[in-house]
């Protein structure tokens, strides 16, 4: 990806290293900039639900307003949709009625993984960064809890959530991919290109809030271990700091959900006794 930010190497000289044309490249910005205390309300709305992902709006403005913002609900949930922040709970959501029709069934239900590439876990969140912030798209191998791919962008475009899964499927390609029902993954491009490939992809029912879960538990501790933990002032910064907490995750970081081994390694080698 090239960087516009902080990089002693020209945008044209970025172009020709990754071997794309400079007139392809542009840099892609919100096309509303946030206010400081907007960005400062999204950030303490991220931390809350992190912990608590059940929370609606409602309840996140009486939290809010307790914590000293002058909010109102309207405010509030305008935020939590720019965020990509949507509450866990069971009931109709009039918002996906519209991709319906693209809506997938939940493959997982008592099915055993057993073997690294069965289940790849997909979902976007939002990252907090001083003044602004960033989204960042995961993909996760479910039987060994490797990060397999991931891209951070500074809006919600589809685009970078498409680039990276192409990407991902160019290596290898799992048996299902489960995302959750957002308008990401409601659509015929996605849908065309997991077929493309051979995938069947699931999608978390409503309300379920294990659907998703190993995916969700990386996102928290990746929030804890890493982005809570610092204030970055460029997304350079915040591209560089994810960049090395991915490679402690995988390769140095034990992980109980696996007995204490190491995600990348584990989904290496079960890849490898299984081509032998």
């Amino acid at each position: 990806m090239v960087d516009f930010t902080e990089n002693k190497l020209t945008v044209r000289r970025q172009a020709e290293l990754v071997t794309v044309n400079r007139t392809s490249v542009y840099r892609k910005e919100p096309a509303y900039k946030e206010s400081e205390e907007n960005i400062e309300i999204m950030n303490l709305i991220d931390r809350i639900h992190t912990d608590y992902p059940t929370y609606g709006y409602r309840i996140m403005t009486k939290l809010l307003s307790n914590a000293g913002y002058a909010v109102n609900r309207k405010r509030v949930r305008r935020l939590m949709r720019s965020m990509g922040v949507h509450a866990i709970y069971p009931g109709p959501n009039l918002s996906k009625l519209l991709h319906a029709k693209y809506c997938m069934p939940y493959l997982l239900r008592g099915i055993e993984i057993t073997e690294p590439d069965q289940v790849w876990g997909i979902d976007i969140t939002y990252l907090p960064m001083g003044r602004d912030f960033m989204y960042m798209f995961a993909i996760i191998d479910w039987y060994s809890r490797c990060v397999v791919d991931y891209e951070l962008s500074l809006s919600l475009e589809k685009s970078f959530v498409m680039n990276c899964l192409r990407r991902a499927l160019s290596r290898k390609a799992p048996s299902i991919i489960n995302s959750d029902q957002g308008s990401h993954f409601t659509n015929q491009e996605y849908l065309d290109l997991l077929k493309g490939h051979g995938v069947k992809a699931s999608m978390d029912g409503k309300g379920r809030a294990t659907d998703n879960a190993r995916t969700e538990r990386f996102f928290r501790t990746m929030k804890y271990d890493c982005v809570y933990v610092r204030e970055f002032a460029t997304p350079r910064d915040l591209r560089c700091a994810i960049d090395g907490y991915i490679d402690v995750y995988n390769y140095q970081r034990p992980c109980q959900a696996i007995d204490y081994e190491f995600p990348g390694v584990k989904y290496a080698e079960n890849s490898l006794k299984m081509a032998a």
